[in-house]
């Protein structure tokens, strides 16, 4: 085995290839963009409608409200399921923040749930105990694209009668048992920035199949489409301006985008699904790696594998830090980081900052009790920095330059004997709380 670069030997990857980590751009794309341009589209409707319609196709759904963004598309999702002042919503504590801040400025707090240490996502068991009677609905998030354990989640909804979230904006065309994920909720809301597998610049959508919850969010945040989509009584009497004071229409770029690559996603999934399984196979045999992916034949897939992952077991290196293990990674050419994002309850807004200056934490501003004091538990949430990084996220199946990349591990797995006397250990902290991949 060759000497490890970060001690002075040869790189592992000696040219990057930047087709195999390139979004898709069209000269179909490029055309559609300049049409929205040169027709002076771009605070119309009518090429979003268009999105919407086959977007929600798509996925079996009956409703489809595009935004622009992946949180406001949150934040219409919870106003339409009536989340409001006291009510609490179960939200796993690692993930990226837009999952639950929305809920603030409804009134509404957030508890959270630990997450299982192999998927990631939230942990049933976990939202079973912090149900209590203030409890309205149950945030899912399919973390990293990895598919969150419906059929149980859906049970825990189902016995206490609460509704469900999902944050699907990480698992664009993610199977669960067969079914995309983002076809199982009450309602479900998808991200649509440029670092996500479905990116088209940015912009977010919802998707129901409750007439209600849709209306609601389109008299929240979309006063253009009043008069064209308000049917419901109560609803009616107020049409006009957005209830909510936004304007969360998607900018008609976004759309042009998203028309064209719903026609190629299938097939660009496709072919990532094969490049990454073909990496994680060749990966996945060495010691300290574990891709973070679905076992096979379990009908679930991550798609298009938004921020592939893989768990980093230490004891199996000789103690070895994920961070020096990253550091000789990218010596050696292969772009990789420790951590994901930072378990939210440890941020100061969830403890101490009062937001709206109610005189008291905006998160407890309407609990008739300290829900601070139930962010205990939360172990997997507190320590699962240490134990996993990125791995590259190949879009194009080339399988002797993947092999190169599955060598760059081999070798620093390998050598990892080299690495422990330089070994300073990790930081104090790392991950991001805003942690989100960007092209």
């Amino acid at each position: 085995m060759e000497k490890l670069a970060i001690l002075g030997g040869e790189k592992a990857i000696k040219e990057e290839d930047k087709e195999l980590f390139a979004p898709p751009v069209s000269k179909e794309m490029e055309e559609k963009v300049l049409e929205v341009l040169r027709e002076w589209k771009m605070s119309k409707i009518d090429l979003t409608l268009e999105f919407e319609k086959k977007f929600a196709e798509w996925h079996g759904m009956k409703y489809a409200l595009a935004c622009n963004n992946g949180t406001a598309a949150i934040h219409c999702a919870l106003f339409g399921l009536k989340i409001g002042k006291g009510d609490e919503i179960i939200c796993p504590s690692v993930t990226y923040w837009a999952s639950c801040i929305p809920v603030f400025s409804l009134g509404g707090t957030v508890v959270f749930a630990d997450i299982d240490p192999e998927t990631l996502n939230i942990n049933p068991d976990d939202i079973e105990k912090r149900i209590t009677e203030r409890t309205k609905a149950i945030m899912v998030v399919h973390y990293c694209g990895y598919p969150a354990d419906m059929d149980r989640i859906l049970n825990i909804a189902s016995k206490y009668n609460l509704k469900v979230i999902e944050d699907a904006s990480h698992a664009h065309g993610c199977l669960y048992k067969g079914k995309l994920c983002g076809t199982f909720g009450d309602v479900s809301c998808f991200s649509f920035m440029s670092g996500k597998s479905f990116g088209i610049g940015e912009g977010g959508i919802l998707l129901t199949n409750d007439r209600e919850v849709y209306e609601r969010a389109i008299i929240f945040g979309h006063y253009e489409r009043h008069s064209q989509s308000i049917t419901i009584d109560y609803l009616k009497r107020g049409i006009g301006v957005p209830w909510g004071g936004y304007k969360y229409r998607m900018h008609q770029m976004s759309s042009a985008v998203g028309l064209v690559r719903l026609k190629t996603f299938k097939e660009e999934i496709e072919e990532i699904d094969k490049a990454m399984n073909y990496f994680c196979d060749l990966i996945e045999k060495l010691p300290g790696i574990k891709p973070h992916r679905p076992p096979k034949g379990s009908g679930c897939t991550k798609g298009g594998w938004y921020n592939p992952i893989a768990l980093y077991s230490p004891e199996e290196l000789g103690g070895l830090s994920i961070t020096r293990f990253c550091e000789a990674l990218n010596a050696e050419g292969v772009r990789v980081f420790p951590g994901v994002n930072k378990a939210l309850h440890l941020h100061p807004l969830f403890s101490e900052i009062d937001v709206y200056n109610d005189g008291k934490p905006t998160r407890i501003r309407y609990s008739p009790e300290d829900i601070r004091k139930k962010d205990t538990g939360l172990t997997v949430s507190e320590s699962i920095q240490e134990r996993v990084f990125n791995i590259p996220w190949f879009k194009k199946y080339k399988p002797d330059k993947i092999r190169e990349y599955a060598y760059a591990f081999e070798k620093v797995v390998k050598n990892y004997k080299e690495l422990l006397p330089g070994d300073k250990g990790n930081p104090k902290d790392f991950g991001a709380w805003g942690l989100t991949f960007r092209i």
